[in-house]
């Protein structure tokens, strides 16, 4: 890089100000800190659906309980599979995993990272409860054939939008793809409290009953404790709520930046040899860009995790990919399929190169100027050439 460069100083994350701060003395003021007696959390979830054209919202606690809970009302327990990408973050397949089903990992397409709707189909089987479709980095799977393939095999999808926020697929939202979806609010994800989640539900009688099971199976007016299901207490405080709402709020504005540096940054990282960006699918008409995604093809696990610790030193916040879910230890605890790591990395050789050569950097990255997008692709092209 030239020595006249100026400092890359990219915003930081997470982003708040006076909106999170009045929101927080709201919930304190009210004197009602759960969502049993406060307003927020009720709030919260009127307004996020209505942001992604939702009928119902559940706010929960964690984006892995919003999964969690999503499959259960799905059906999923024991004796039931659910196939999910092998490129991903675990939690996807440990919610299914903990509520006693099978894990059945498939691959993933090499250009998008989402998974393959080919190998979906083919791993369809009578125990398959649900398809988990997962929006990697914003992007995302082809809904279309996925949702032919979930009509025609009677097998509900569920997705995995923890970087979906406030994406859309040929024009429609999220919530009006008319299946049930899964957010995150932990630290780093597009709109945060720290942690949290939400589920988006296309009709009332399955919302209806995630609401029992998120309140310990108790009914909202009950008060002689009569549990009409099983559950657990996956209920959103009314302190994440107002913070929450004040993210959606500042939401749209990071939003429309992102779209318009996501691209520049895009076609400036592939003029750098070796480097192919994530494909953008232009059936994805609103890409919120949770990451700015890449591959060196050919480069081995080691060196691109050497090639990472460079980008941080030189300012970048860089990551290595997501590890293949079935090269950790904990995938195989419970709930595997009746296979091997090597079994299962034959039939995934797009996750399996995946696992080795990708980089992303976070989408705090795309929330800067033009002219550092030109001076993060930069950083890249140098620290690739000394590597």
């Amino acid at each position: 890089m030239s020595g006249n460069r100026k400092p890359l100083e990219l915003p930081q994350w997470p982003q708040y100000g006076d909106d999170e701060r009045d929101g927080l003395i709201r919930a304190l003021e009210q004197g009602q800190w759960w969502r049993m007696g406060g307003s927020e959390v009720d709030s919260f979830e009127r307004e996020f659906g209505e942001f992604h054209g939702s009928p119902y919202t559940l706010a929960v606690t964690n984006g892995t309980h919003a999964l969690e809970l999503a499959l259960q009302v799905l059906g999923v327990g024991p004796g039931t599979e659910v196939i999910v990408p092998a490129f991903t973050f675990i939690s996807s397949s440990q919610a299914a995993q903990r509520l006693g089903a099978v894990a059945v990992p498939v691959d993933v397409d090499p250009e998008t990272y989402c998974i393959d709707v080919a190998a979906v189909e083919a791993a369809i089987t009578p125990r398959t409860k649900a398809i988990m479709p997962v929006h990697m980095a914003g992007h995302f799977p082809d809904m279309d054939a996925l949702e032919k393939l979930s009509a025609a095999s009677g097998v509900p999808l569920i997705q995995d939008a923890a970087h979906g926020h406030g994406g859309a697929w040929q024009g429609k939202r999220v919530g009006e793809l008319g299946s049930v979806a899964a957010f995150s609010f932990q630290n780093g994800k597009l709109m945060t409290a720290g942690e949290g989640g939400a589920v988006t539900f296309p009709d009332r009688e399955t919302y209806e009953e995630a609401f029992l099971r998120h309140s310990c199976g108790r009914p909202r007016t009950d008060r002689k404790y009569f549990h009409q299901t099983s559950g657990s207490n996956f209920r959103m405080n009314e302190f994440s709520a107002a913070v929450l709402r004040a993210q959606l709020r500042r939401y749209p504005s990071q939003l429309a930046t992102r779209e318009q540096r996501a691209p520049l940054l895009s076609s400036l990282l592939a003029r750098i040899p070796g480097v192919v960006p994530q494909t953008h699918d232009p059936r994805v008409t609103s890409h919120p860009h949770y990451m700015a995604m890449f591959r060196v093809p050919g480069l081995a696990e080691e060196k691109r995790n050497a090639l990472v610790d460079d980008l941080i030193e030189r300012g970048l916040p860089a990551f290595v990919a997501f590890r293949a879910i079935y090269r950790s230890d904990g995938f195989w605890e419970s709930g595997a399929p009746d296979e091997t790591v090597e079994d299962v990395a034959r039939r995934c050789p797009n996750t399996e190169a995946i696992n080795n050569d990708t980089i992303w950097l976070h989408h705090r990255t795309l929330l800067g100027s033009e002219e550092q997008m030109h001076q993060v692709a930069e950083i890249v092209a140098d620290a690739l050439a000394s590597a």
